[in-house]
């Protein structure tokens, strides 16, 4: 009997030390992966060397045919009716997120990014080049009022190699006759030695800038098929860019400037093999998609498959 009990007796002590072993083991583990957490490793810039993509020149600089673009890093969807995205995308897209997205558009062989001016940006870019980020920066600028050249200035203090007029902002001048402000404030950018584009969501930007001679370097346009629901016809539900495809597509054909096509995907609408390969055939030299870290590869290479299958396009390659 007391053999017994002293048996049950040791195997409640050993049941109890090993629970307790075993939750001073698990508390022990929940501590590295909490601390783990709290002080994320920063984002590894890209080896060395990297694989080419292809690309072409804007001015004075070379650029992968496919660049970066910004909005999704910085909360901006176009989401139909869809109202928690913005806040969801900024909440996905923390800072290191940011830098392990951008390092993998590097990786993966791109070299260029467009990205916004504001306090949000210039925090991020100060990281990405402080941990070896060699993409080139174009900026999207405004015009305040207040201060005209207030985003051109803060841009190229920011280190970015070319600025271009947001498509907004080329609408509305074009839509209220001030197509001569558009051409003031392209020759400003490339007095301050910078490569200086011109965007529009309406082809009516490109065609008063082309009547009136203005100069940009590089015009950025819209352009995709239009053929998802949200699509039109009116009332459009927050993502059509691209109103006039095929004028588009007929009068870009005669302007001998590089064009960024941007919004070719309509919002995350199109599938990225059928968008890019619309774009490149229908003459974009370049263009400009908006991308999550899980996205680059794969449109990497529905890029370079669609680039080399745009032989029958309206345009020679800038």
């Amino acid at each position: 009997m007391s053999r017994n009990l002293n048996r049950r007796g040791f195997l409640r002590r050993s049941a109890a030390g090993a629970a307790a072993a075993g939750a001073l083991a698990w508390r022990f583990e929940e501590q590295v992966l909490l601390a783990q957490q709290a002080a994320p490793q920063p984002a590894a810039p890209p080896p060395a060397s990297i694989p080419d993509f292809p690309k072409g020149r804007i001015g004075r600089l070379e650029l992968t045919r496919l660049i970066c673009g910004g909005n999704l890093i910085s909360g901006f969807a176009h989401s139909r009716d869809l109202i928690y995205v913005s806040s969801l995308l900024k909440h996905y897209f923390t800072d290191d997120k940011i830098l392990e997205t951008l390092f993998l558009c590097e990786t993966h062989g791109l070299n260029a990014m467009i990205l916004r001016v504001d306090d949000h940006t210039a925090r991020v870019l100060k990281k990405y080049r402080a941990q070896g980020g060699r993409m080139q920066w174009i900026a999207q600028c405004k015009l305040p009022a207040h201060d005209r050249w207030a985003d051109i200035h803060r841009a190229l203090e920011g280190g970015a190699v070319a600025c271009y007029i947001h498509g907004g902002i080329g609408d509305q001048f074009v839509a209220e006759g001030r197509v001569e402000e558009l051409g003031r404030a392209v020759e400003y950018i490339k007095r301050q030695g910078a490569v200086a584009g011109l965007a529009g969501h309406d082809l009516k930007v490109v065609m008063a800038a082309e009547e009136a001679g203005l100069e940009p370097d590089f015009y950025m346009k819209t352009f995709n098929s239009k053929r998802y629901w949200s699509a039109g016809p009116m009332p459009r539900h927050d993502s059509v860019w691209a109103e006039t495809p095929e004028q588009t597509r007929a009068f870009m054909a005669e302007v001998d400037r590089p064009w960024i096509a941007y919004k070719v995907l309509g919002a995350g609408a199109i599938p990225p093999d059928q968008g890019f390969r619309y774009a490149f055939e229908g003459g974009a030299d370049f263009i400009c998609v908006g991308m999550f870290d899980f996205q680059v590869a794969d449109d990497v290479e529905f890029a370079r498959r669609a680039i080399s299958l745009a032989r029958g396009r309206p345009r020679r390659w800038a």
